[in-house]
């Protein structure tokens, strides 16, 4: 795409996985790629074999070290870091949150930091990789699925409230990706996701798709929407389905 030609970019949680699939799409588009993790190690490879540079860091709190990195501006951050946080009501409070701050919370800040710049030149590209589950739900990760819905939700909010302004926004939302995050999501993703489960170059694809035609849902399981609609037109039908499924997978899981 001609839009990311020299663009300064920015992909966080990019050791491995969907990040890694985004900044190798972007680098060979032409864009000057900023690759982030929380590993120096895991991303110095990939910033060399794609000529970016490599800014470890929490996500959180890396805008400005990239900014500098890309000598002074922004135009593309991917906020991909995530957790993938399994557990149920239950669940540590520990562990929702660390699912809250690392899957909403650093998006909201480092959409702090990108704004004020963005939004006085009338330009900007915010990348969210959420999940299928941000906009349907999934068995088995209450910290997930709630988060996920909360990252949907923001980019949403940051797109109706400055798309006038200039800023576009994408949430991504795939169902199984053949990633580290998908074998983390035990028996239930093996139930659920891995049947489906795609290449992490095909999120890039869907993404870049999703660009060109300034589409704010980016669903690289084409599925989900019909999914997303027949959820929304009869969610007592939908809960039961997946009521129907949790019940599966606990005679499968002992759950």
């Amino acid at each position: 795409m001609d839009t990311v030609q020299d663009a300064g970019v920015v992909v966080t949680g990019a050791g491995g996985g969907i990040g890694a699939a985004l900044a190798r799409r972007f680098a060979a588009q032409g864009a000057r790629v900023v690759v982030n993790d929380l590993d120096l190690a895991r991303i110095e490879p990939l910033a060399k074999e794609i000529g970016g540079t490599a800014v470890a860091g929490d996500a959180s709190g890396i805008v400005e070290a990239a900014r500098d990195a890309l000598g002074g501006t922004v135009d593309v951050y991917c906020a991909n870091a995530g957790l993938a946080s399994p557990g149920d009501a239950f669940a540590d409070e520990e562990v929702w949150a660390a699912a809250w701050d690392v899957n909403v919370m650093a998006h909201v800040r480092a959409a702090r930091a990108l704004l004020p710049q963005w939004l006085e030149r009338g330009s900007g590209r915010f990348v969210t990789t959420a999940s299928a589950a941000g906009l349907l739900t999934m068995i088995g990760a209450a910290p997930y699925s709630v988060t996920k819905h909360g990252a949907v939700a923001f980019a949403e909010w940051l797109s109706l409230t400055y798309r006038h302004r200039g800023i576009k926004v994408h949430a991504i939302c795939p169902q199984g990706v053949r990633t580290d995050m998908l074998t983390a999501a035990g028996s239930a993703g093996e139930l659920v996701l891995a049947p489906g489960a795609i290449e992490p170059d095909a999120v890039a694809d869907a993404l870049f798709d999703a660009m060109a035609a300034d589409r704010f849902l980016v669903l690289p399981h084409p599925e989900v929407a019909g999914y997303y609609q027949a959820r929304a037109a009869d969610p007592d039908r939908w809960i039961g389905n997946m009521n129907r499924l949790q019940q599966k997978w606990e005679g499968v899981s002992g759950a």
